[in-house]
C-alpha cells in the first residue's frame, strides 16, 4: 500500500492505482477535465516528498508541450507507490466549474 498525503490528510492507496483517482475517491478537491487523457493539464499536483523519478511518455509530452516540465505533474499520469506528499494546484471549489470532469478509468491510456 502506498501512503499519500495532501494538506493534513493522509491515506492509504493500493500500490499502482492511478494518484487521480487515489485523490478522487479521498474527496480530495482536484480538476479532471479531461477524464485523466494527460490533455487538460488541470489534475496537476506537486510534490513535498515521493516524486516518481519517472514520466510516462503521455505525461513527459504535455508537460514538455505546455513548459512545465519540471514544474509540476500530471496526478492522471502517476501510480502510487511508497508516501506520497502532494499538493494540489487546481480544486473545483476555485475554479466556478460545475464538475471536476468525468472519472479516469482505472487504467492510464496508451
Amino acid at each position: 500500500m502506498a501512503t499519500i498525503i495532501v494538506d493534513d490528510k493522509q491515506f492509504e492507496a493500493p500500490d499502482g492505482k492511478r494518484l487521480i483517482l487515489a485523490l478522487v475517491d479521498e474527496d480530495i478537491d482536484i480538476l479532471h477535465r479531461c477524464g485523466g487523457n494527460a490533455r487538460c493539464t488541470t489534475c496537476r499536483v506537486t510534490f513535498n516528498s515521493g516524486e516518481p523519478k519517472t514520466y510516462h511518455p503521455n505525461e513527459k509530452a504535455k508537460l514538455e508541450d505546455k513548459g512545465d516540465l519540471g514544474n509540476y505533474r500530471l496526478s492522471c499520469h502517476i501510480l502510487c507507490a511508497g508516501t506520497m506528499d502532494v499538493n494540489v494546484i487546481n480544486t473545483l471549489a476555485a475554479s466556478g466549474l460545475p464538475d471536476p470532469g468525468s472519472r479516469p478509468a482505472d487504467e492510464i491510456p496508451e
